[in-house]
């Protein structure tokens, strides 16, 4: 089989999907019923490939790698990935998948983009190799952020997600593995506590759109992007770390500051949370850590300082140029 991917549904994440790809020199066969989708693909990628080539491009990369076909089953011959990224809508997933399912090579792996739906129902119309669907969820922008939550269904084999993992992460993608599904897997699910609890602070006039924003840019975003939010408070419990953390706090998860019902801290979540954050540091001490976390948010924050000073820079200039 040929080192080939086709991306089906040709929106803003088959776009973004498609421009990673040929930025790491694979060859994509794209389809959208859509006749305007080619133009959307040739603005995306000639938005992202400067970016993309600050983080660097691999061998071969080129925008001419994606090659657009009327026909979804031309796009889906011999290629070694199939992702789906159509609206989402749970029937018209279904309908693609199966006739992707009914197109492709046996051991072609088929992914959907979905950002919610199990692959149970995904699979549900897929009668010739249900085993080799999964959903391969991106965040956008697809082309810059590196992760994928590999999600397996019932059926789902061990050796198609162990071909999906390998495809992803040889494109430079970050695998986020789920041998179990999940309603909304793991990452939308954070994301949509924090934005349930903030549209509540907005609607009860607590806080605007800005400060929210705000409370997350120059606030725990920064850590998130180093080590996410349980090692943050790992490092937030002192040289005590996770434990001193729960101990000392545990008792403030009962106070009313979000609308979400709190778990109760029975010991076993306790110790659960505690073990974790002890695997995740494998090793590394608190001070380790926490000198860990400092050069990373200085790299960062200086990152930042830069972006906005060449911002104001370009802003003063093209003001001067009127």
């Amino acid at each position: 089989m040929s080192e080939s991917i086709a991306c089906i549904g040709m929106g803003v994440i088959g776009c973004g999907w498609a421009s990673h790809f040929s930025g790491q020199g694979i060859e994509v066969h794209a389809w959208d019923p859509d006749s305007k989708s080619e133009d959307l693909f040739k603005r995306t990628i000639e938005q992202a490939w400067p970016s993309m080539e600050k983080l660097g491009l691999a061998k071969g990369a080129s925008p001419d790698l994606v090659v657009f076909h009327k026909k979804i089953e031309e796009a889906v011959e011999n290629c070694s990935l199939v992702q789906e990224s159509s609206p989402e809508r749970l029937e018209l997933k279904q309908e693609l998948l199966s006739t992707i399912d009914k197109a492709c090579t046996t051991d072609c792996v088929i992914a959907s983009s979905t950002s919610g739906y199990l692959v149970s129902d995904l699979a549900l119309h897929c009668s010739v190799a249900p085993e080799r669907v999964v959903v391969g969820h991106p965040f956008n922008p697809v082309y810059l952020l590196p992760l994928v939550e590999l999600v397996a269904g019932p059926q789902t084999s061990v050796s198609t997600m162990d071909r999906a993992e390998g495809i992803y992460s040889n494109s430079g993608k970050t695998v986020l593995r789920l041998e179990k599904e999940i309603d909304g897997f793991i990452a939308d699910r954070l994301q949509e506590a924090m934005w349930r609890e903030a549209l509540h602070m907005v609607a009860n006039g607590e806080a605007t759109v800005e400060q929210l924003d705000l409370s997350i840019t120059a606030g725990p975003g920064l850590r998130w992007a180093l080590m996410g939010p349980m090692l943050t408070f790992h490092l937030a419990g002192g040289e005590g770390g996770m434990a001193h953390m729960l101990d000392h706090f545990g008792p403030s998860l009962q106070s009313p500051w979000t609308r979400l019902e709190a778990p109760e801290l029975t010991e076993h979540l306790r110790n659960a949370v505690v073990d974790g954050c002890s695997e995740e540091a494998a090793g590394r001490s608190v001070a380790d850590l926490v000198i860990e976390r400092d050069k990373g948010l200085t790299a960062i924050i200086q990152t930042i300082k830069n972006l906005n000073i060449e911002t104001s820079e370009k802003d003063t200039n093209d003001e001067g140029s009127d």
